[in-house]
């Protein structure tokens, strides 16, 4: 045999192998799309980490706290913090009666307990939420106001308890900047439209370094209520969350983050109950939310802000829940430029005149990104006004959003829904020709009393199952 012959056989050989391992990952990857997608969600409930505290307690009124709702009790809570954090961790107590306190910034292996009928109400003084710090705001990063509770690269940390957070947001402070008279703004009030045309278009857009985004005083953009920022081993567990300056619960770049058992009550403009953002394994449950925007919105970025972070927001699971008034029930968007996947949604109740979708999923080609794995079940909507589930991939609030990154959205399914007023639509999704939107399959749903049971455009594979709407029995379009 010749040398050439030689090599050119272990080529042959070479490539037949390579052709094996691909056609075996292949197989591996339907496999795991195509199994129990709710034997993975239970998986992944498991594999998440909780916070486990020694069982040391430091009140703060052994810091020289004072519960009349009047005297600043900041240098408090940054004292009791940081002799918990320094002993080891334990639970830093807040007893019933009313503190005010500037941001609270969690330390590593500390749970900040309120007491029932405590409750921290969070300073209206610009000048208390200083240091900047290192946050976000509609998915750009940014130096801003420090969030009202805050944690930057932390462990295993939690706020529990029976206690209300009172964030004093309202139509005379914080709400005013988003620009609309309904929460107060009047003409010639400043107003965010400036500082976000700045932070996008002068900042992110030509990537300056977040260090060097420098916004505050002077700049009109609000601060999240409670942000744990590149955190692991998150609970925020029972507590009351009212009056909040902007998104409520926004873990960034978080791993196994649980709320359990949250009441969230603020109608306040952009008033998100929570939005998990560029985070991996985060559970909701037992939670109530009742807001003035989506319930809970998951994020994974804005435009070339999140294409540069680049991660994924992914094993986000909602259980349990109840969503009263909120642009959207469960939703994906509309900053979710780096993209989202495994997204599992149960026995959740969804009822409001003032609650306008169930399940909504929001992009356009300047975002982009991907939605990719929605698995919803078990679900109870009452009334809803415009869909139970709403797919707009040409989404604008800022004028016109128009790029060149058509989204990708695609495995949407919701099984077990019971509607009872669906409003206009049980089912609108417009995609793109180039991009069509993929596979929507609803099983066992029965809507009443909507106007349309479905308005689809450039929808490949619109599959009903044993689906009822308006007493009909749908047949599955395929396209």
């Amino acid at each position: 045999m010749s040398q050439n012959t030689f090599y050119k056989l272990h080529w042959v050989k070479g490539l037949v192998l390579l052709g094996i391992v691909l056609f075996v990952v292949s197989c591996r990857q339907n496999e795991s799309r195509t199994s129990d997608p709710w034997k993975q969600m239970a998986q992944i409930v498991d594999s998440i980490t909780l916070p486990v505290f020694k069982g040391d307690t430091l009140s703060i009124l052994d810091f020289g706290a004072v519960a009349d709702g009047v005297y600043d009790n900041t240098d408090a809570f940054k004292k009791v913090m940081g002799a918990c954090s320094e002993a080891g961790g334990g639970i830093v107590l807040v007893p019933k009666g009313k503190f005010l306190t500037g941001p609270i910034h969690l330390e590593d292996n500390v749970n900040l307990h309120l007491e029932a009928g405590s409750e921290i109400l969070f300073s209206k003084n610009l000048d208390d939420y200083y240091p900047l710090v290192h946050t976000s705001y509609e998915g750009t990063e940014l130096m801003n106001f420090s969030p009202l509770i805050y944690a930057y690269e932390k462990k295993n940390i939690a706020i529990t308890g029976k206690g209300v957070l009172n964030g004093q947001a309202g139509n005379d402070f914080w709400w005013p900047w988003c620009g609309k008279d309904s929460y107060g703004w009047q003409e010639g009030d400043p107003k965010q439209h400036s500082s976000l045309k700045k932070l996008k278009e002068e900042m992110s857009e030509v990537d300056v370094p977040v260090n060097q985004r420098i916004f505050g005083k002077g700049e009109f953009l609000r601060p999240s209520f409670i942000e744990p920022f590149s955190c692991e081993n998150v609970l925020v567990q029972g507590v009351k969350i009212i009056n909040a300056p902007f998104w409520v619960i926004h873990p960034i770049k978080s791993i196994n983050v649980t709320i359990d058992g949250v009441v969230v009550e603020s109608h306040g403009p952009n008033n998100d109950g929570c939005d998990p953002e560029y985070s991996k394994n985060v559970l909701i449950k037992n939670a109530v939310f009742n807001t003035g925007d989506d319930c809970i919105a998951i994020k994974s970025g804005r435009n070339e802000d999140g294409r540069r972070v680049g991660i994924v927001s992914e094993n986000i699971i909602v259980q349990n829940c109840r969503m009263i008034d909120g642009h959207g029930g469960v939703v994906m968007g509309s900053e979710i430029s780096a993209g989202v996947r495994n997204i599992f949604v149960e026995d959740c109740i969804m009822d409001s005149p003032n609650l306008d979708r169930a399940i909504r999923i929001k992009t356009n080609t300047k975002r982009g990104g991907f939605v990719e794995d929605v698995y919803v079940r078990n679900i109870k909507v009452g009334e809803v006004k415009e869909a139970v589930l709403k797919i707009n991939l040409f989404y604008g609030i800022y004028g016109a959003q128009e790029g060149d990154f058509i989204p990708r959205i695609q495995n949407i399914n919701l099984e077990n829904i019971t509607v009872e007023d669906g409003g206009e639509y049980g089912v609108l999704a417009k995609g793109y020709k180039e991009v069509p939107i993929k596979d929507i399959t609803l099983k066992n749903v029965t809507i009443k009393k909507v106007d349309s049971a479905y308005s689809v455009e450039n929808v490949t594979n619109l599959n009903f199952i044993n689906t009822i709407i308006n007493g009909k029995l749908m047949k599955t379009l395929s396209d």
